[in-house]
């Protein structure tokens, strides 16, 4: 438990399983934070102390890791980099009234709406991402007609391509065509077939991919050997460039990201990159990992600007946050909503398999409550 002198911060997080190469990262970028917070004397004179349990990427075990930090003192519970798998561990923190964020969920019922008033998400809702990805594709490239592609694996998927689905519809482009596909199937050679014969019938000029890794990569793989060569714009699940030998000189594909890696035109984005790279001896892989850092400093302030780790002054505090500055941007925070709906965000450019180029776009619009959360009219 915790002393007078120190706060408790938990992890109940993936270290094994599908989603340990999300959570990994993102758990180094929430701990260098609050090393450097410790650094400068703690908050309210408290030292940060992590502990931390293993969800071994499984929803029964998220929940038991859940417990297993919040018995242990947690003031502040740090979930998966997802709704599906980061929701089990998430509600015992809410249970028992202390905030949860997750690392980077997209799905924005991550939040009140999904999980109850203490939840949070660190990223940006994937809705936004999908939205800025069928902005940019018909205003900037002049496509005009899509095929999109759903990997039903995670809420996230669904979510990045409901956003560009109404952004798409909004902006008068054409849908030629969608379909659906699992993140462990082996093989997509029928999905493969129906998206070539729209691209030949329909005249496709761009193609919205919206899965994640491991599956997202094997899908690629087989479009691009199946001579598609249509561009392809994917979500921040399909960031990073660590992946790209499994689909060899991969070119003419987009990712929507809140940060990169490298390239990034912000230079609070390269201090945060560098800060990494220092203290850890290695480059960040996914961008992805970026928003906790972000939402971490957001809420030190909150709980000096409440005067106490209490979870029901700091939550107001939180809760009024509206175009407040952080290294990626300002963020907003309503109680109804507690991730980032309309966020910068940078397009990053693949090509030979090689990151190409880094286009910083403006800070967007806030997305309508039935596109959130995927309620028909």
């Amino acid at each position: 438990m915790a002393n007078d002198k120190e706060v408790v911060v938990g992890f109940a997080v993936a270290q094994s399983g599908m989603f340990q190469p999300y959570d990994a990262e993102g758990i180094e970028m929430a701990n260098l934070y609050l090393d450097e917070l410790n650094k400068r004397g703690g908050v309210l004179g408290h030292r940060v102390r992590s502990v931390i349990a293993d969800t071994r990427s499984d929803r029964v075990e998220g929940a038991k890791a859940g417990a297993s930090v919040v018995s242990q003192g947690a003031k502040l519970v740090v979930v998966t980099c997802d709704y599906d798998f980061g929701a089990p561990a998430a509600l015992q923190a809410n249970r028992n009234e202390i905030i949860a964020v997750s690392l980077c969920a997209g799905d924005p019922k991550m939040g009140p709406a999904g999980l109850g008033p203490y939840v949070f998400s660190a990223g940006m809702a994937g809705q936004s991402e999908g939205v800025k990805a069928a902005d940019w594709a018909f205003t900037q490239r002049g496509f005009k007609t899509a095929y999109m592609l759903t990997d039903t694996h995670v809420q996230y998927n669904s979510s990045v391509c409901a956003g560009f689905e109404w952004q798409w519809e909004k902006l008068g482009g054409k849908m030629a065509g969608k379909d659906t596909f699992r993140n462990g199937d082996p093989s997509v050679a029928s999905q493969v077939t129906r998206m070539r014969n729209a691209i030949r019938d329909d005249n496709v000029d761009v193609v919205m991919l919206c899965t994640l890794l491991p599956g997202g990569a094997t899908a690629l793989r087989q479009i691009r050997a199946a001579d598609i060569e249509t561009p392809i714009i994917s979500g921040q699940a399909m960031s990073g460039t660590f992946w790209m030998d499994s689909v060899p000189n991969l070119s003419d594909f987009y990712t929507i990201q809140q940060a990169a890696v490298n390239g990034d035109p912000r230079e609070s984005v390269q201090k945060v990159s560098k800060l990494y790279a220092d203290t850890l001896g290695k480059e960040i892989t996914q961008p992805s990992v970026f928003g906790i850092y972000a939402w971490l400093d957001l809420w030190v302030k909150a709980v000096e600007t409440a005067g106490t780790f209490d979870s029901d002054a700091v939550l107001k505090v939180m809760n009024g946050y509206t175009n407040e500055p952080t290294f990626l941007g300002p963020y907003s925070f309503t109680p109804e909503l507690h991730i980032q709906d309309a966020p910068e965000q940078v397009i990053v450019e693949i090509q030979d398999g090689k990151q190409a180029q880094v286009i910083l776009t403006e800070q967007g619009e806030s997305l309508p409550t039935n596109l959130l959360y995927r309620i028909s009219n």
